[in-house]
C-alpha cells in the first residue's frame, strides 16, 4: 500500500516507518501539519496515519476536517497520547476511521492499518474516469473528450490535466504542479507551467463556449465551470 505518515515525534515516526517498509509498504512522511496537509491533498494514498497533536499551527483534527470537507475519503488512522474517551470521540466524529493511543505495539498498528485497507477496497472501486462538467478523462484508454469532441493531448498535457481534474474546485499552486507533474526537474522560476497551461487552454477551453481552466492571481490555477 501507499501510506502517508504524519508524526512529529522522530522516535515514533522512525519506529512506524521501519515497520511499514519492512512489511513492503511505500511510505511518505511529514513531521508537521503544514507538510502533512500538503501531501494529503496533492497525492493519492491508500491509508493516512495521522498524529493528533502536531506543531506548526495545523493539528491532526484540522487536517482531518479539511480532507473530509473536500470529500477525501482516504481511510485515516489517528495516533494520539490523548487516551480519554472524549478525545477519541472527537477524533472519530471529525471523520477518523480508527484511533490508536500511544504507546502501542507495531503489530496492533499494522493489523488496524490492514483492516482499514480491506474496508476501503471493499467500499471503493478503482477510479478509471474523471469528469468535470462536460470534460471527461478515461484513465484506462488515456483519452480525453469534451462534449462529443475528442481532445488530443501530449503526455505532459495529459498529466497536467489529470492533476487539475483530480483537484477540481481547488486552487493548485505552481509549486504543486512542479513537484507532482514535473517531478522537481525544473527551476521554480521557469515559465514552463504557464506555457503548458496556455497550450492546454487552447485545446480544452478555446474551442468551447465555457472556460474551465482559470488563473487565480498570485496563487495558481483552478479547474471549475464558470
Amino acid at each position: 500500500m501507499r501510506i502517508l505518515l504524519v508524526e512529529d515525534d522522530p522516535t515514533v515516526r522512525n519506529f512506524i516507518l521501519k515497520g511499514l517498509r519492512e512489511t513492503g509498504h511505500v511510505v511518505e512522511e511529514a513531521d508537521n501539519g503544514k507538510d502533512g496537509l500538503f501531501l494529503a491533498v496533492s497525492e493519492n494514498f491508500d491509508i493516512i496515519i495521522l498524529d493528533r497533536m502536531l506543531p506548526g499551527g495545523i493539528d491532526g483534527l484540522r487536517i482531518l476536517e479539511t480532507l473530509r470537507a473536500q470529500n477525501n475519503t482516504t481511510p485515516i488512522l489517528l495516533l494520539s497520547a490523548l487516551a480519554d474517551v472524549d478525545e477519541r470521540v472527537a477524533g472519530l466524529k471529525a471523520g477518523g476511521d480508527d484511533y490508536v493511543t500511544k504507546p502501542f505495539a507495531f503489530s496492533e498498528l499494522l493489523a488496524r492499518v490492514e483492516a482499514l485497507a480491506r474496508r476501503g477496497s471493499a467500499e471503493q472501486a478503482p477510479q478509471t474516469r474523471l469528469v468535470v462538467a462536460d470534460l471527461e478523462m478515461d484513465l484506462l484508454s488515456r483519452t480525453v473528450k469534451r462534449g462529443n469532441e475528442k481532445i488530443e493531448l501530449q503526455p505532459r498535457e495529459f498529466r497536467l490535466l489529470e492533476f487539475l481534474m483530480r483537484h477540481a474546485g481547488q486552487v493548485v499552486t505552481r509549486t504543486m504542479l512542479l513537484e507532482r507533474v514535473w517531478d522537481y526537474h525544473f527551476d521554480p522560476q521557469t515559465n514552463v507551467i504557464d506555457v503548458h497551461v496556455s497550450r492546454l487552454r487552447q485545446k480544452v477551453d478555446k474551442p468551447f463556449p465555457t472556460a474551465l481552466i482559470h488563473t487565480i492571481r498570485n496563487a495558481g490555477y483552478i479547474l471549475r465551470p464558470e
